[in-house]
C-alpha cells in the first residue's frame, strides 16, 4: 500500500503560502464528507473570501455531473476555497464560465511547477498527465446570509497515491503525479503553490476579464483539435471536431463525420457537457 510522503500541517502550509487573500484562513480536517459541501455551508454562514477547507480524506468527495470522487486517507490533495468578488452584473456571466476554467489551469501550472511534470487541460476542468485524468475541479455559487454572492471553488489532484489503489473502473482513464513522474510531492507545497496560481488568474480575469486567461487555457487545452463525443445535459450525444474555445468558454464543436446529403456540419457550442476524447 502506498504511503503518504507526509502529513498535511498547518505550520507547514502558513510557512509556504504566498498570497494577499486566498488561504489566509484555513481550516484542516483529517475526515470530512465533502470540503465542498463545508466550504457551502461556510460561505452561507458569512465567512471571509479566501478561506480554504482542506482535508486528508472525504467520504463523500463529488465531481462534475454529480459523480463520486475517489478520496483515499494521506496521500491526495482535497481542498475547496471561498470566493466573494464584487463583480459587476453585466460581468458576471464571464466570470461564472470562466470560473472553472481558470482553476483547471492555475491547477495545471500548479503541477507543473511543483512536480516538473507537463500538465493538459481536458474542457472544461479536468487536468490531464499521459492522457489520463489526474484531478478535477467541482465549481458551486449562491448567496450568504446577507444576500452577497459567494463561489466555492473544490479541487481534487491524485497526487502520492499509486494506480493500482484505484477502483477498478478508474485504472485506465485516472493516474497520480506519483505514478507518472515517480516523485513523490509534498503535498503542502502544491497546495500552497496552487493558492499562488489560482490568486493571480482570479485577479486578472476580475482586473482585466478573460482574454488573457483565455489565450494561456487555448495553449494548454488538448481536447482543442481532437475528435470528441459529448454527452449533453439531456442524455443526447454528439460526435465532431473540437475547434475553439470561445470568449464565453464555451467549447465549439463541429459536426463530424460531415452530412452527406450535402447540408452545412452542425456546430454545437457547449457549455456544460461531459466529453470524451476519441482515438482517430
Amino acid at each position: 500500500m502506498t504511503r503518504p510522503f507526509s502529513p498535511l500541517s498547518l505550520d507547514a502550509i502558513r510557512n509556504t503560502l504566498a498570497t494577499q487573500a486566498l488561504g489566509h484562513r484555513i481550516e484542516l480536517r483529517d475526515h470530512i464528507d465533502s470540503t465542498n459541501r463545508e466550504a457551502v455551508a461556510l460561505a452561507h454562514a458569512g465567512v471571509e473570501h479566501g478561506t480554504v477547507i482542506v482535508a486528508e480524506s472525504q467520504t463523500e468527495g463529488r465531481g462534475r455531473l454529480s459523480r463520486q470522487w475517489f478520496s483515499p486517507p494521506g496521500v491526495n490533495l482535497y481542498c475547496s476555497i471561498v470566493i466573494r468578488k464584487p463583480i459587476r452584473h453585466d460581468r458576471l456571466a464571464e466570470w461564472l464560465s470562466w470560473l472553472p476554467l481558470l482553476t483547471a489551469l492555475a491547477a495545471a501550472e500548479s503541477i507543473e511547477l511543483v512536480a516538473a511534470a507537463g500538465v493538459a487541460v481536458k474542457w472544461p476542468n479536468d487536468m490531464l498527465l499521459g492522457e489520463r485524468k489526474v484531478g478535477g475541479i467541482l465549481c458551486e455559487s449562491g448567496t450568504g446570509a446577507r444576500s452577497e454572492p459567494f463561489q466555492v471553488i473544490g479541487m481534487g489532484l491524485n497526487v502520492n497515491g499509486d494506480r493500482s489503489e484505484f477502483p477498478e473502473d478508474l485504472r485506465e482513464t485516472a493516474t497520480t503525479i506519483y505514478q507518472e513522474t515517480g516523485r513523490r510531492v509534498e503535498r503542502h507545497r502544491l497546495l500552497t503553490q496552487f493558492l499562488h496560481e489560482l490568486e493571480a488568474c482570479l485577479v486578472e480575469c476580475e482586473s482585466r476579464g478573460s482574454e488573457r486567461i483565455a489565450l494561456a487555457y487555448r495553449q494548454r487545452c488538448s481536447t482543442i483539435g481532437k475528435h470528441v463525443k459529448a454527452t449533453l445535459t439531456d442524455g443526447k450525444e454528439f460526435v465532431g471536431l473540437a475547434e475553439t474555445i470561445e470568449p464565453d468558454g464555451a467549447l465549439r464543436v463541429i459536426q463530424r463525420p460531415l452530412p452527406t446529403d450535402g447540408r452545412p456540419p452542425e456546430i454545437q457550442r457547449l457549455r456544460v457537457a461531459d466529453i470524451i476524447h476519441l482515438r482517430t
